[in-house]
């Protein structure tokens, strides 16, 4: 089961990285065609559009999975373990109302555009809204497997803050950690005295 689901992500990255270079090429190759050759790719901007939202929506899955959503973190951490359990409960069960609002929301614009035809592509405009139900399936079985691992108590402290507030400062407490003392700053750095984003 873990091979599988190591293997659904490590596909869900593929892709992603694939929409960015095909977003590239696309975007580029038109830029250059209009201003070099004063030509153009018809349905350029309609395909990298689509790849966009498509890169969006997989990227959120896998930061998702791996926790790496930014949000605020100066309080949970300062709690104690079961504090920390009652805000994660909480807030998965928030994301999970959210979750489905987005998936009921998406499947029912795919119905209702699948037989639409992009104007300069064709193709069905079910695709444009179809990643939002990949989205919420994907995102649903995330947020009830980590509910699971709380309420079985497979979660360890680290597992219960799933946020980061700043990927700076938990790269440097990572480097702190690592080496048993404090990590010098570069010159003309202030040293932090909050975690909060400017």
């Amino acid at each position: 089961m873990n091979k599988i689901v190591q293997g659904y992500f490590t596909l869900l990255k593929i892709v992603i990285t694939l929409c960015l270079a095909a977003m590239v090429v696309l975007v580029f190759g038109n830029v250059v065609l209009r201003y070099g050759f004063n030509m153009g790719i018809t349905a350029s901007e309609e395909i990298s559009r689509l790849l966009f939202v498509w890169l969006t929506f997989l990227g959120a899955i896998v930061a998702l999975k791996e926790h790496g959503h930014l949000g605020v973190d100066i309080l949970v951490r300062r709690l104690p373990s079961l504090g920390k359990k009652v805000c994660l409960v909480v807030s998965h069960l928030l994301m999970l109302y959210a979750t489905w609002l987005m998936l009921d929301g998406s499947w029912q614009q795919t119905l209702i555009n699948i037989d639409v035809a992009a104007p300069a592509t064709g193709f069905s405009m079910g695709l444009f809204y179809g990643v939002g139900v990949v989205f919420g399936v994907s995102a649903l079985l995330i947020l009830l497997y980590n509910l699971y691992i709380v309420a079985t108590g497979k979660a360890t402290e680290a597992d219960l803050v799933m946020v980061r507030e700043s990927e700076e400062l938990e790269e440097l407490e990572g480097m702190a950690g690592h080496h048993g003392q404090p990590v010098p700053l570069a010159a003309g750095t202030a040293p932090a005295t909050s975690t909060t984003r400017k």
